[in-house]
């Protein structure tokens, strides 16, 4: 990716429409277990998840979260935006190795504050519904085009 660009509020229409995907690794997981304090075994512990109704370490929740927060931030309406608030529900779970896709379509646009409301669909490589919500973004009200940050690299060692 060379950069990112932005879509502002006042070309930001009702029914438009972005992908954005991901796949979610164990090492991610650990990184938001670190990262967020939640060191649910259920999420880290292989042995002990498989004595559960999933049968094996799942996802945090709050990751399909975050690749919608990701998907506003870089895509649609991309740089400038802001995450203002999430509904949330999870349909299915994330396991490691899958590959989210968020479905993001914007459902309605309030000139007062920018605000946009987004519908999101998160599926899995089978095509599965594992996340729906909706998304109030702050849009922004000018044209940005980015650079890209090279984030670094994170190593894990137990």
């Amino acid at each position: 990716m060379t950069s990112l660009e932005n879509t502002p509020f006042d070309e930001l229409e009702v029914g438009m429409t972005a992908t954005f995907s991901k796949t979610v690794s164990e090492e991610d997981i650990k990184l938001f277990a670190i990262l967020s304090g939640d060191t649910n075994p259920i999420h880290l512990d292989e042995e002990y998840a498989k004595t559960t109704p999933f049968g094996g370490c799942i996802a945090h929740g709050a990751i399909c979260a975050i690749i919608i927060s990701a998907a506003v931030a870089t895509q649609f309406p991309g740089p400038g935006s802001i995450y203002a608030g999430q509904e949330m529900r999870f349909k299915k779970p994330v396991r490691p190795g899958d590959t989210l896709t968020a479905h993001l379509e914007l459902l309605e646009k309030k000139r007062r504050g920018n605000i946009v409301l987004i519908d999101n669909v998160i599926k899995n490589q089978h095509g599965e519904t594992v996340f729906l919500g909706v998304s109030t973004v702050v849009a922004p009200s000018e044209k940005v085009i980015a650079k890209p940050v090279t984030l670094p690299k994170v190593e894990l060692y137990n």
